[in-house]
């Protein structure tokens, strides 16, 4: 499974990127994947460990998220 957090606006994503950074949360900026949504094209990927303290940050800092979504991603064999 990955994880998301989705934004309205390429600014929404980078804020929160710098919130996630000051706390020394681990996050990789992702592509949007379209299974989920055509928004803003950018997107950040994080454990499900860290998810609860994620969401204490953004309402701690009333940051604007489109929401947190989950994907079951599956890699795919050309060989067989």
């Amino acid at each position: 499974m990955k994880y998301y957090i989705l934004f309205d606006s390429h600014t929404d994503g980078l804020k929160v990127e710098s919130y996630l950074k000051k706390e020394g949360i681990k996050y990789t900026i992702s592509p949007t994947p379209r299974q989920l949504s055509t928004c803003c094209g950018i997107s950040i990927m994080y454990d499900i460990e860290d998810e609860n303290r994620i969401k204490s940050i953004v309402q701690d800092n009333n940051l604007k998220v489109k929401g947190f979504y989950s994907l079951e991603r599956t890699v795919k064999n050309f060989y067989t």
